[in-house]
């Protein structure tokens, strides 16, 4: 069972009370070298850089990388561990990002974890909430972090 769904719902009024301050912060995930090789055959691309450790040794990295958009793809388990469901809400979507940033790349072997900030939440009808959230996502041991987003979702109440 998914985690979010073991913690208990927060009224509307709470949650954009949150707005300005760190919601939480993500368990640790590791990104490997069979998840990377797993996403490039999901999305096709296979650039030597993520899949070929022996080339990759060769490059200023030492070693192969995430893809940037595999680490942004662990943001909705990264958030589902952390961010509060809504009393009555009925689902959520992404409505995309307004910032994407990769800042730094994640090396095979490291952890990464996102840190969660609620940005804003309006509501736009009565049954429909806008939220953005301002993402960080760390990278174990190092002091840049992977990627930096301002995320935007919606929310429907019945």
């Amino acid at each position: 069972m998914n985690e979010v769904w073991k913690r208990p719902p927060v009224s509307l009024e709470t949650y954009q009370g949150m707005v300005g301050k760190e919601i939480g912060v993500s368990a640790w995930h590791l990104i490997d070298q069979r998840r990377i090789d797993t996403y490039a055959d999901v999305i096709e691309d296979h650039q030597f850089i993520h899949v070929d450790p022996e080339r990759a040794k060769e490059t200023p990295f030492g070693t192969t990388i995430a893809h940037g958009f595999l680490t942004m793809s662990l943001l909705s388990i990264m958030s589902y561990q952390v961010m509060p469901v809504i009393e009555g809400t009925t689902m959520g979507v992404n409505y995309g990002f307004d910032k994407l940033r990769f800042i730094s790349p994640v090396r095979s072997g490291k952890r990464v974890r996102g840190r969660f900030v609620l940005a804003e939440a309006k509501l736009r009808k009565p049954t429909e909430l806008a939220s953005r959230t301002n993402v960080t996502v760390e990278i174990e041991g190092e002091e840049k972090p992977a990627l930096v987003a301002d995320w935007l979702g919606l929310i429907y109440f019945a």
